[in-house]
């Protein structure tokens, strides 16, 4: 890779005079106008990843063939017009469904805490919706990334997704690793949801301490004694040096706005923090993607291995929840997310499954991110795919003695290994060697 282009993979951003963070998540904020690290490629088209310009084969371009070819129809209702049958064929569940009161979206000015923006995901895709606007979609391509787009609550014969990489304003940023990717963020606000950045803003995943998740977030199930910023206002934004209203946890929605407008009266906790480590998960993904397309392009085959490594370090550090914030307190959720995100596995011979939750000392049972299922892991460039093994190996077989790494217990490693063996198809044979 010529040093032009290596330079150009250092994270820079460019913000517009007088525009602030607004911190969110898909499509919930950062008001953020950023060329970054691959800010050339993604709107001058290179050749090896051609974002703006190369045909997907995301879940919502299928989704969008299926619909036109008559496969597929989506019903529309009064309540949540496209909403419900949207989530029905991209195969999300309802039960996944949070709330956020924060105005921090494309569509900010109809969200209030009384008009709450819902969310909803699974494994490739997320789905936002605020009553009275559109459905907001973002889903993953495996070779390109997150991909966005809208559709029309228009009741119409054959609706179609409309593909909008002006949402790249917000979600192509040094925050989403440079590129297309994911936000989650949490931020106090007014009484009528206006975030508050006086009194903090963050960008949250796993390891995130929880007393600085769920700002602007409607938060229901059980948290114990864990302190959080959920379910809380500023009732005086003026007064900067006032105790911080930390939230508490709410059983369900209902008595807080008209929760029959939303398709759940939840907004669980489980599915919140499984969200939040999902997102930056995919960010590393598509990053040493299209890292190791562009380099496999430019560099002899001895220097990718070498330049992606530290790029396999860090996303399997995160893929092992090494540096995960610990939980002081059991966690429940109420929805019945838990129990559909289980159920989904696969499970190994000895009925483990690496999408089993711990909820009372960390998130998962196995510390090891159930993403390595997804399309975009197995999407990922034979170059990248094989740097992230080798890792995961050294780290697994106790090759690698960090300090980070004691965390990982033998019994942690020895059930992740034996998982992946029962689970996971084109993993390598080394993965058989007896741990240690």
């Amino acid at each position: 890779m010529s040093s032009s282009r290596r330079a150009r993979i250092r994270w820079r951003e460019l913000l517009l005079a007088g525009i602030r963070l607004e911190y969110g998540v898909l499509f919930v904020g950062l008001i953020l106008i950023s060329i970054t690290a691959f800010g050339d490629i993604l709107f001058e088209g290179d050749s090896a990843i051609e974002y703006t310009t190369r045909p997907t084969s995301d879940p919502v371009f299928a989704l969008n063939q299926g619909i036109a070819a008559g496969r597929v129809q989506l019903k529309f209702d009064n309540a949540q017009g496209y909403l419900r049958s949207v989530l029905g064929a991209l195969k999300i569940p309802v039960e996944s469904q949070m709330a956020v009161f924060s105005k921090t979206s494309v569509q900010s000015f109809r969200i209030y805490p009384d008009n709450p923006r819902t969310l909803f995901f699974n494994d490739s895709t997320a789905v936002g919706w605020v009553p009275g606007g559109f459905i907001e979609v973002a889903t993953e391509d495996a070779h390109q990334g997150v991909v966005f787009y809208s559709l029309a609550q228009q009741a119409t014969g054959k609706p179609q997704f409309t593909r909008r990489n002006d949402c790249l304003g917000c979600h192509h940023t040094e925050e989403t690793l440079g590129v297309p990717g994911m936000l989650a963020g949490s931020v106090f606000t007014d009484l009528d949801g206006k975030p508050l950045y006086d009194f903090g803003t963050y960008v949250t995943d796993h390891r995130t301490p929880l007393e600085q998740r769920w700002g602007g977030w409607y938060v229901t199930g059980a948290t114990g004694s864990i302190r959080h910023m959920g379910n809380a206002t500023v009732a005086d934004p003026t007064n900067t040096k006032a105790n911080k209203p930390y939230g508490f946890t709410l059983q369900s929605l209902r008595g807080k706005f008209d929760s029959d407008a939303t398709l759940s009266p939840y907004s669980d906790i489980v599915a919140l923090m499984v969200f939040e480590h999902q997102m930056h998960m995919v960010n590393l993904l598509t990053r040493i993607g299209w890292e190791a397309r562009l380099d496999v392009v430019q560099q002899p085959k001895s220097n990718v291995t070498a330049l992606l490594r530290p790029r396999a370090e860090e996303l399997v550090d995160y893929l092992l929840f090494v540096d995960e914030a610990p939980l002081t307190d059991k966690i429940r959720g109420t929805s019945g997310f838990a129990e559909k995100f289980v159920a989904e596995g696969p499970i190994d011979s000895k009925g483990r499954s690496l999408r089993q939750l711990d909820l009372e000392h960390r998130l998962m049972k196995y510390p090891c991110s159930y993403m390595i299922y997804s399309a975009a892991f197995d999407g990922l460039p034979p170059e990248a795919k094989d740097a992230i093994y080798k890792r995961l190996w050294q780290v697994l077989s106790g090759n690698d003695k960090g300090a980070k790494y004691t965390r990982l217990s033998f019994g942690d490693r020895q059930a992740i290994v034996g998982i992946l063996r029962d689970t996971k198809p084109g993993l390598p044979d080394y993965f058989r060697a007896v741990t240690h």
